[in-house]
């Protein structure tokens, strides 16, 4: 909201403030200043001049010297190409030294060796247009009125004179979309009167009811329709007065008729329209829903359809106009209008954001009614356009006026709780300073009632009183307190056990990636997800980017493995990403998403790698990740079925009897359909929400071992189909506590070793915790392990 200072010291007295201090005090009272603004701030050393005389140059057919009296005791010379440099009128010039709109600095100079000292200007020159001087010349210098006195700086003649205070005002704040809303905020914010004026109307008598009727048939979209009617129009440009003002707040002049009803919103906040009556059938206005398939053509000549969601205001038989949007194209003020029906009304904010978004248009007047606006203004603002009509003399106003109201005249009343608003405040305030800071912002005090101004749609709770007398208190006032309470701040034990997974997994040598949670629902062809497959079902974003971003995520593997795409892409040689994944998993009924209920979130810890880690290696990784989140007695069995891994290379990772996971190489279709060529993708889908439920995050002190450790190595033939994982576990049960450590060292297959079988050989490290072992016991494991491999798995100790 651009707000002319002169046009706010109509309302407040501003004298002794600064405009910085003017900005400072606003901002901290609650009314944000972006920027003060001076209008002439480019044009510098630029007065009036009046042409004493005007002969050709000797040098040129077109150019001319001008002797220029610019209130100085001499006349200074000007040469000009100018057409229509009259003698003995008054123009704009810019003298020696001298700066224009753009940062066009004048000096003295020969032109055609004739000495120039300065320059004659146009309108376009000092950055206006016809609209703001509509006695300018398109193709010349700008001639001033006659009586425009010499060696005035031009931009006191022009308007531009002017600081504008540029605020920027929140959506609950409507009533400051306009001067008098500022005006308010101002006399509060500075303690001093604010001078409201009654708009006054003579009329000419006679009675609008006799012309007009008005018929609100949607009364829950429109609860306040006010109309007035003025003959005789006289279109013609506005006062300088008016047009100043309306550019300096950053609105186009057009004429006198659209004039008023601009320069009324800017003042009071209130939209207004006018009608031509004559394209008025019957003479009437009917405020309804559209018809079916009913269609309008507004003022910017576009063609729109409307439908049952919208409001238009309509004659007997046509709409004329989109409630709260734009007027129609057929009641458009010309130059041939003699009667002029001027629309003061209150529509349903929602209503017109939805009609103005469905056809396009976001007008001034509909970026106001959205936010919601007090329909009491819908009076005061018609007979105010009434007044500067009669003080222009641009109509003549029929006495009467239409005011349809629906609305109810009572105020919104909230109880006074001056202990809880210091409770939330922080601040110790006496009954008689609240009261006193809430009366200077226009609320009334009732016993223990606070009576809410109508204009003030914002107010709802104690809380907002509260925000009310802490901005006219001064925020810088409040005191700085700690929070009560024991809260504290820092990571939650789920959060951190997340954190330090990302620890341990760059400790591995991968790097994080990060993903959008939504994807399309292609990327399940990509991993070969079955048709029937349940994770095909995902919930659907209802205002999708486009159909790559048209559902939410049930795996995490298609983005990693686009990441692992795009790396490879790239010709990089290897990477290792990780990823902590949230997918959607809906709840399904009926073999359908059920919609009505949120999907659940789980975390997944998504890893993914090529060129730098084989099968066992990518396995150890995982182990070791495993081990430092405290997740143990982990385990791995083969899974041959999953259709995104090759069936031979697969393991699902289990915590005892509880899956984790799976990890394995992607299988070549995959791959395949991915562009990976010959390079072998590993990947592993991990989920962290069970890993964080089976993991001892305790970290237990281990001394180190005073007493030294027997290994003894063991090789034994077994059938090929047997995982040595589960022997492993067999060896451990068997061996009891003086093991401590079992690990796989060879597998081969091949010579000397039968069809069907393998050589499989552990190395075992042995130690007590009180004595050092002897061979006896030693040999006594070696035993115990060799008899529970023969027991479970008919495996043969190879000589």
């Amino acid at each position: 909201m651009k707000l002319p200072m002169s046009w706010l010291a109509e309302f407040v007295d501003m004298t002794g403030i600064s405009n910085k201090e003017y900005a400072d005090k606003m901002t901290m009272s609650g009314s944000k200043v972006e920027e003060v603004v001076y209008l002439g701030d480019e044009i510098k050393n630029v007065v009036t001049g009046k042409i004493l005389s005007n002969v050709p140059h000797p040098d040129s057919d077109h150019l001319v010297i001008c002797q220029v009296d610019v209130g100085k005791d001499e006349p200074i010379q000007i040469v000009t190409g100018a057409p229509n440099a009259e003698v003995g009128r008054v123009v704009p010039v810019a003298l020696h030294k001298s700066y224009l709109p753009g940062g066009v600095k004048i000096t003295k100079g020969k032109l055609r060796g004739v000495p120039s000292n300065g320059m004659m200007c146009s309108h376009e020159e000092l950055g206006l247009t016809l609209n703001e001087i509509p006695y300018g010349n398109p193709d010349g210098l700008l001639l001033m009125p006659e009586g425009t006195p010499v060696g005035v700086d031009i931009k006191t003649l022009v308007g531009l004179d002017e600081y504008v205070t540029d605020f920027e005002i929140t959506s609950n704040r409507p009533d400051c979309l306009s001067v008098i809303g500022l005006a308010r905020e101002t006399a509060a914010t500075f303690e001093r009167e604010l001078k409201l004026h009654e708009p006054v109307v003579k009329g000419i008598g006679g009675s609008i009811n006799d012309e007009l009727s008005v018929e609100v048939e949607a009364t829950d979209l429109c609860p306040r329709y006010t109309a007035r009617l003025v003959k005789n129009i006289k279109i013609e440009p506005s006062p300088a007065w008016m047009r100043e003002r309306l550019h300096a707040a950053g609105v186009r002049p057009i004429n006198n008729i659209v004039d008023i009803t601009n320069y009324v919103m800017l003042e009071y906040g209130q939209p207004m329209h006018a009608f031509d009556y004559s394209c008025l059938k019957d003479g009437k206005i009917v405020v309804r829903r559209p018809k079916d398939g009913e269609c309008i053509q507004t003022l910017d000549g576009e063609n729109h359809s409307l439908d049952k969601d919208m409001l238009c205001i309509a004659d007997g038989t046509t709409a004329t106009a989109v409630a709260g949007v734009m007027g129609g194209y057929e009641s458009e003020i010309t130059e041939k209008t003699q009667t002029v029906v001027f629309e003061s009304a209150n529509f349903h904010g929602a209503t017109v954001r939805i009609t103005a978004q469905k056809l396009g248009m976001r007008t001034e007047a509909s970026g106001r009614f959205e936010k919601g606006l007090d329909p009491r203004m819908t009076l005061d603002a018609v007979n105010r356009a009434c007044e500067l009509i009669e003080m222009l003399g641009a109509g003549e106003v029929v006495d009467g006026v239409i005011d349809v109201d629906a609305t109810s005249d009572e105020h919104k009343r909230l109880p006074l709780e001056c202990a809880k608003m210091n409770a939330l405040l922080g601040i110790d305030l006496s009954r008689e300073e609240i009261i006193g800071y809430l009366n200077r912002l226009g609320f009334v005090i009732e016993g223990d009632e606070v009576i809410v101004p109508f204009y003030r749609t914002d107010i709802a709770r104690m809380c907002d009183l509260a925000e009310e007398v802490a901005r006219m208190y001064g925020y810088d006032n409040i005191p700085t307190t700690q929070f009560g309470g024991t809260a504290a701040g820092g990571l939650s034990p789920k959060q951190s056990f997340e954190k330090n997974i990302g620890v341990y997994a760059r400790a591995c040598g991968f790097d994080e990636a990060q993903n959008f949670s939504f994807g399309s629902p292609k990327m399940y062809d990509s991993i070969g997800l079955p048709e029937d497959s349940e994770k095909r079902l995902s919930v659907t974003i209802l205002n999708p980017l486009g159909e790559d971003f048209s559902i939410m995520r049930t795996t995490s593997l298609p983005s990693m493995l686009e990441c692992l795409m795009h790396n490879l892409n790239h010709r990089n040689p290897t990477a290792s990403l990780y990823e902590v994944a949230t997918v959607y998993l809906p709840e399904i009924k009926d073999g359908k998403v059920n919609a009505d209920v949120l999907p659940q979130e789980p975390h997944i810890l998504t890893m993914g790698t090529y060129g730098r880690l084989s099968f066992f290696q990518f396995k150890g990784m995982i182990e070791k990740i495993l081990s430092e989140s405290g997740v143990s007695d982990v385990s791995f069995e083969p899974v041959t079925d999953n259709p995104s891994y090759h069936p031979g290379r697969c393991a699902k990772i289990l915590t005892g009897e509880t899956e984790l996971g799976i990890f394995g190489t992607i299988h070549p279709v995959i791959s395949k359909n991915y562009g990976a060529g010959k390079s072998e993708l590993l990947a592993a889908e991990i989920n962290l929400d069970v890993m964080f439920a089976h993991a001892n995050t305790d970290k237990l002190y281990q001394p180190l071992p005073k007493y030294p450790a027997s290994t003894r190595d063991i090789a034994v033939l077994c059938d090929d189909s047997i995982p040595v994982a589960h022997m492993e576990k067999a060896i451990a049960k068997a061996v009891g506590g003086i093991l401590e450590a079992v690990s796989l060292f060879d597998v081969y297959k091949g010579d000397q070793v039968p069809e069907g079988k393998k050589s499989v050989a552990y190395s075992m490290r042995l130690r007590g915790s009180d004595r050092t072992l002897t061979d006896e016991e030693c040999d006594n494991a070696m035993k115990k392990a060799i008899a529970a491999l023969e027991k479970q798995f008919d495996a043969k100790l190879r000589q």
